[in-house]
């Protein structure tokens, strides 16, 4: 055997010690990677925080005291199914639902007349999950309200707090209780974005004094309440100004001084006593079609304020040809130019009061004329 093959193998020896070496380190990274593996599954440890900011506290008070006034409206109409060939059965089916509140302790619920248009029959749930039946009491389309009875016991009954719309202010917080959806009650807040809005009722009279919000306010918020700071009723939600009907940003709210007038009288008569001239008017599109600037007078009902003022609707001459008796122009010094201005100017007063009103007799004399406000009949 030569001296070579007794010679250290340097390279060999550098390649264990790099071999062991990259094992050690393999092992370092192994347990490093198993200890975070670990640390990923354990709990975290909670971090304390403080006690909530002052106006966080406010809306869950709020929330707190108002949410069990509020109710769950599903309104159902009754369908005639045929079980046979000779037999019919009465079924009730669901048709709208909604968000109203309770007015008193005597189980009257305010909501939106949309939400039970066209129904026979509601059901009310109340906070507590409890469900009654509900008659409707009185509808006021025109201001879209409606008000509902049921015959819960008084002690869980519990009313809004009513407060006043005539000293809002733009940039105010808003908050709005309801059920969207068929979701339990939630809440939603913003600010009041605009006043003295006006928006169209069902049947297309205009609803005036409206409160515009950004609260978040869907279809099934509709105759929930609107609540100021103070968890004090000052509107009743009613409308989404959405081409697609989803909540776009702004909401609006019958103001609660209407509805603080309009409910009463549901109550008590069923219908709401408005002020009127005492007369029917022919339809807006023939007032244009005829190139007239006012509102004609169709007709003048017998006992009224119209009729003692003298005031002549739509009569015939000695050939049976139409004659236009009288066309209103102004009520009180303000423009009269369709139906709507004169439903807009006449809500601003009441049953008994005089308006003084300017009427061009067709093809005659302008003349002014007063007219005592006497109770719709209707």
């Amino acid at each position: 055997m030569s001296y070579a093959d007794h010679r250290p193998q340097p390279r060999n020896a550098a390649n264990g010690w790099l071999a062991i070496l990259c094992l050690i380190l393999g092992l370092m990274l192994a347990k490093d990677w198993w200890q975070e593996r670990q640390a990923s599954h354990r709990v975290r440890e909670v971090t304390p925080r403080g006690d909530l900011a002052e106006d966080e506290k406010s809306t869950i008070t709020l929330f707190q005291e108002a949410s069990p006034s509020v109710v769950y409206i599903t309104s159902l109409a009754v369908q005639r199914v045929r079980r046979d060939f000779f037999t019919f059965d009465l079924q009730k089916i669901p048709r709208g639902t909604g968000t109203g509140f309770i007015w008193n302790a005597q189980g009257h619920v305010v909501t939106n007349f949309h939400v039970i248009q066209g129904s026979t029959e509601a059901q009310v749930t109340l906070s507590d999950q409890s469900v009654w039946n509900a008659k409707v009491v009185g509808a006021e389309p025109d201001k879209d309200l409606a008000v509902l009875k049921i015959d819960a016991p008084k002690n869980i009954l519990r009313g809004l707090r009513i407060g006043t719309s005539n000293d809002l202010q733009v940039g105010q917080s808003v908050f709005a209780i309801g059920n969207p959806f068929g979701l339990d009650q939630t809440l939603t807040t913003g600010v009041i974005s605009g006043l003295g809005r006006e928006i169209e009722s069902v049947n297309r009279r205009p609803i005036q004094g409206v409160i515009q919000t950004d609260a978040a306010i869907n279809p099934g918020n509709s105759g929930g309440p609107l609540l100021d700071s103070e968890g004090r009723l000052i509107g009743v939600n009613t409308a989404i100004y959405s081409p697609s009907g989803a909540y776009a940003g702004i909401g609006f709210a019958v103001p609660v001084d209407t509805v603080n007038r309009i409910v009463p009288q549901l109550i008590q008569y069923g219908r709401a006593i408005k002020p009127v001239l005492g007369i029917e008017l022919v339809q807006d599109a023939l007032v244009r079609r005829w190139d007239i600037a006012g509102v004609v007078v169709a007709r003048v009902q017998e006992g009224t304020g119209a009729a003692e003022a003298g005031m002549a609707g739509i009569g015939y001459d000695r050939y049976g040809r139409i004659v236009l008796g009288d066309i209103i122009t102004e009520i009180e010094g303000k423009e009269v130019s369709d139906q709507n201005g004169l439903f807009r100017v006449l809500d601003t007063y009441s049953v008994g009061d005089t308006v003084e009103l300017e009427v061009q007799r067709y093809r005659g004399k302008t003349r002014k004329m007063k007219v005592k406000l006497t109770a719709s009949s209707r």
